[in-house]
């Protein structure tokens, strides 16, 4: 049994990044090697430097939708807040609802008058609420007027540019959180680092509040994953495949990339286009099968994101460099400092290889190909 608490590490709340760097790739760099444990520092505009050519970078180009909706029930007057969390069909969403209490099935909250409003159809098992909205002409319009930016809770100050929780190759509309490793890149990096010889490519993993959500479970092997969509294109997969076959690295940009490669490797013999749906927990004992090196921000303690790490690079690694960024004063989390991690290739003798298996709901095997965004 792997005890979640194993997992935490004390950050004094200061060390919250509460709005980006001045510039996206101005922030530190901290290198980690799974085997060595080594730890070195950098600032992340060295990026390309750090890259191999003949090496493949993979990012998620998914964008944050204004998923944080003000309004209140009809009846009563009673404010609400609603965050959008699924798009099940045309008009019905899944949803968070604050204060849920006061929000049950069949009440009617308003929105904007008259142009935005909602009926809760349900409310489902683990609280959030089914809710079927009505509209007066494009739902997305009508969203980017009533809508706003669903910022992590731990950020208390206004964003005072909202495209800083956008990555600049985002282009798919459907997260309700940025994939954060992205943020510290710039056009002029990603340029940089093709120059080097280094390709990239894109795929798509909508991000849902969930991965903000503590692991309430003693052990981490009772944790339930939520789950996520994503699009893998044929055009990642022959770009992927062809970099292994020459001997190049693939290096995953975010935990969100990383969950999307390594769950299609895991249940298909070839990596292979898909569209679909994973909730895929990756922990230690966990085998990787595509990623070998990953960049990621740091994350909260006790997190699926922080297990997901150490499976990659080794547990006691991750929480000895995590204690290292602490005493060095990083900036934590969204907007923080980020991490270029290699891959353990070394077996860790006190950790069992784990078989758990995951839900890979698949809505289209072959004709997954969404468009990348034009910087890559």
């Amino acid at each position: 049994m792997m005890m979640t608490s194993s997992f935490y590490y004390d950050l004094p709340e200061q060390l919250i990044a509460q709005h980006p760097a001045a510039r996206r790739d101005a922030s530190r760099l901290m290198l980690l090697d799974g085997d060595s444990g080594a730890v070195t520092h950098r600032v992340f505009s060295d990026l390309p430097g750090l890259l191999e050519p003949g090496d493949c970078l993979v990012l998620n180009n998914t964008r944050v939708i204004p998923a944080r909706l003000i309004g209140c029930r009809t009846d009563s007057r009673t404010p609400v807040e609603v965050v959008l969390l699924r798009r099940l069909s045309a008009d019905l969403w899944e949803t968070i609802v604050r204060p849920g209490r006061r929000v049950r099935q069949g009440h009617q909250l308003e929105f904007i008058p008259d142009r935005l409003s909602a009926e809760v159809e349900s409310v489902l098992p683990d609280g959030n609420r089914l809710l079927r909205f009505k509209y007066e002409g494009a739902f997305e319009a009508v969203l980017s007027e009533a809508g706003q930016l669903p910022l992590p809770p731990y950020i208390h100050e206004k964003l005072q540019d909202p495209e800083r929780y956008q990555t600049v190759y985002a282009c798919h509309d459907g997260s309700a959180a940025a994939p954060t490793a992205g943020l510290h890149f710039t056009p002029e990096l990603l340029a940089e680092i093709r120059a080097r010889g280094v390709s990239t490519t894109q795929l798509t993993l909508h991000v849902g509040l969930g991965t903000f959500r503590p692991v309430k479970a003693r052990s981490v092997e009772e944790h339930q994953m939520h789950a996520e969509y994503f699009t893998l294109p044929a055009s990642t997969v022959e770009a992927i495949n062809s970099t292994r076959a020459a001997g190049g690295k693939i290096i995953a940009v975010g935990t969100t990339t990383t969950r999307v490669l390594e769950s299609v490797a895991a249940k298909y013999p070839e990596l292979k286009p898909l569209s679909g749906s994973t909730d895929i927990f990756i922990y230690p004992g966990f085998e990787y099968k595509i990623v070998d090196r990953l960049i990621t921000n740091f994350h909260l303690p006790e997190s699926t994101l922080i297990m997901l790490v150490s499976a990659f690079a080794g547990k006691e690694a991750v929480m000895s460099a995590y204690k290292e960024a602490v005493e060095r004063e990083y900036r934590f989390f969204s907007f923080g400092d980020a991490m270029l991690l290699n891959r353990r290739t070394k077996p860790l003798e006190d950790v069992e290889p784990i078989s758990r298996d995951f839900n890979l709901n698949v809505t289209d095997d072959f004709s997954a190909d969404a468009e990348s965004c034009g910087l890559t």
